[in-house]
């Protein structure tokens, strides 16, 4: 079984003791925002099963998310908005959402782990590529932000049931797409993503 303590584990012996993991969902949907999460775990935590919230069926992560925002030292959660995505781009919409999540954590990390990320903070961090299957601080952040988003996909799923973001979470699936040309688009939906954009330009001809 992969070690998934091993960036901790350095980092505890060089005396930090607050490790904040951050990850994001969110990048990819059509529609919604990008949240992302930064989680502080106590110090050699374990939760058997933990990792990356995509290797983890929707069940698993709903117990663990109801577990890690028990057991977390802190957390907090950020949530950029698809109006913004539209005027910085994903990537920058990205790092505002995982600086938010950093703000509102009640206590500040001293060394963060992020998945893939660099970010302009006053904190030491390290970047891991694929850090949410080698990093169990960044799986608990993701699993936290997974479970955050998809609930608010399923609660605008109950508004535009014609569009089943309960089953894709705004993805762009094929039903998802044949309900944009069959139904137009909502305020929620990115406007520079493709093919919401190809849409509001056949329907501006």
């Amino acid at each position: 079984m992969e070690d998934l303590y091993t960036f901790e584990r350095e980092l505890i012996k060089e005396g930090v003791k607050l490790i904040g993991g951050i990850d994001e969902v969110g990048r990819g949907p059509l529609v919604g925002p990008v949240v992302a999460c930064c989680c502080i775990l106590p110090l050699n935590y374990e939760l058997e099963g933990l990792t990356d919230s995509k290797k983890l069926s929707e069940k698993k992560r709903e117990k663990f998310y109801d577990i890690l925002i028990q057991d977390a030292i802190s957390y907090g959660i950020g949530v950029i908005d698809e109006k913004i995505i539209d005027e910085v781009n994903i990537y920058e919409a990205t790092k505002l959402a995982m600086l938010d999540a950093i703000s509102k954590c009640h206590v500040k990390p001293e060394h963060l782990l992020i998945d893939a990320m660099k970010l302009d903070t006053d904190i030491p961090a390290t970047s891991i590529i694929k850090g949410d299957s080698k990093s169990l601080s960044i799986a608990a952040a993701s699993v936290i932000a997974k479970v955050t988003r998809d609930r608010m996909m399923v609660e605008l799923d109950k508004k535009y049931p014609m569009y089943d973001f309960k089953s894709n979470k705004g993805y762009p699936t094929k039903k998802h797409v044949e309900a944009i040309n069959k139904y137009g688009i909502i305020k929620e939906h990115r406007k520079t993503y493709s093919p919401v954009k190809e849409y509001i330009e056949r329907v501006k001809v």
